[in-house]
């Protein structure tokens, strides 16, 4: 079993049974020092003893599910893989049926969602990097209904669409086609999938969406164009960006890159801007930036003829200044574009002395690739 999750594995032995060519870091009994230190520097731990032994040994060491590894217990005769701990959201039951088919052992499983074969509110999306917003409370609350059979809605309005692929949805779970007919239903609880930061828009939340227990889905669905002169600091960019994004109510978890020039390519501010949110960065040359200016029925018009003609707004307004400097119509608004795959933009470019930002939605057709 080792040997089949290397490199990624380290394989601890009994000193005992330790024999020449063992690729193994052999240890003295007791296995208690052993066992609680692996606990607290790996993500998963398989463990060969009985699961009462096993229970022992970790007791002291438990803290809360979305901290503790994952962990494993298989018995000395190899029949049985049994997820102990952290199955559901730390990968346990998953490491299980991995572990058994490895064995031909009987996984044994006991995490409601994976027994009754419902949907799993807080590992929903998760394959395609979305991020759950809501407190852990929440969520048990709603994993409840789905597992107790009371009615559920779910409402999407951006983000993958391929998540319900080969998975039906039990009879208490209903989609909504409007997040308003959701909040009107008799439903206990609401799973709600967008990028907005406030589903029901920035004014007060209805009481109907107060009264259910909302549990939301973040996306990665905007894309970020961004500008800027040479120097401008990351804490500048990140500040333009929060405020844009808020007075749009469009959610920071959402971002899924920064698109730019080519030749913002090594500018430090939008580098550490991109590391620090956890997302790539896109680069266009001038040419590709250009294209998205140009009328394909006419490519021989300027784009400032084209904006004349009354091109709508939320297409990429040229810039006759930064065409000058740069031989660029823009940068932020068509590099959102560009990596979006959208058509058109959901926040047209936004000024300071420094810096210009614009935003795009990819397209549900586009996310599902």
């Amino acid at each position: 079993m080792a040997a089949a999750f290397e490199p990624d594995s380290t394989f601890y032995l009994d000193r005992r049974f330790l024999e020449p060519g063992d690729d193994a870091v052999p240890f003295d009994l007791p296995a208690k020092p052993v066992v609680q230190q692996a606990f607290r520097d790996y993500q998963q731990l398989v463990l060969f003893m009985p699961v009462g032994a096993a229970v022992r040994l970790l007791a002291p060491c438990l803290g809360h599910k979305h901290q503790d590894p994952a962990v494993v217990c298989i018995d000395d005769a190899g029949r049985f893989a049994v997820s102990l701990l952290s199955g559901h959201v730390g990968g346990g039951d998953r490491l299980t049926q991995q572990a058994a088919t490895l064995l031909g052992a009987m996984p044994v499983v006991t995490s409601a969602s994976e027994v009754t074969g419902v949907l799993a509110v807080d590992l929903l999306g998760r394959e395609f990097g979305w991020n759950v917003d809501a407190d852990s409370l929440t969520v048990t609350r709603a994993s409840a209904a789905v597992v107790n059979g009371e009615p559920v809605g779910i409402y999407q309005d951006t983000g993958e669409p391929g998540w319900l692929q080969d998975r039906p949805l039990p009879n208490n779970m209903q989609i909504f086609p409007s997040l308003k007919s959701l909040m009107e239903s008799p439903c206990t609880a609401a799973l709600v999938i967008t990028d907005l930061l406030s589903p029901a828009g920035q004014d007060d939340q209805p009481s109907t969406l107060a009264e259910k227990h909302v549990v939301l889905y973040r996306p990665k669905s905007l894309v970020v164009g961004l500008g800027c002169r040479r120097g401008v600091p990351e804490e500048e960019l990140e500040q333009l960006l929060d405020e844009t994004l808020r007075s749009h109510n469009l959610c920071k978890d959402s971002v899924k890159c920064i698109a730019t020039a080519e030749l913002k390519r090594d500018e430090v501010g939008i580098g550490l801007l991109a590391d620090k949110l956890g997302v790539p960065v896109h680069c266009y040359t001038a040419d590709e930036l250009n294209s998205v200016f140009q009328d394909r029925d006419a490519p021989d018009i300027q784009p400032t003829e084209i904006l004349a003609a009354g091109r709508p707004r939320l297409h990429p307004t040229p810039s006759e200044t930064a065409h000058r400097l740069l031989g660029i119509w823009g940068v932020s608004e068509p590099a959102a574009l560009l990596a979006s795959e959208a058509e058109e933009l959901l926040v047209t470019r936004k000024k300071t002395t420094r810096a210009t930002i614009a935003v795009a939605r990819i397209p549900f057709s586009e996310m599902s690739r």
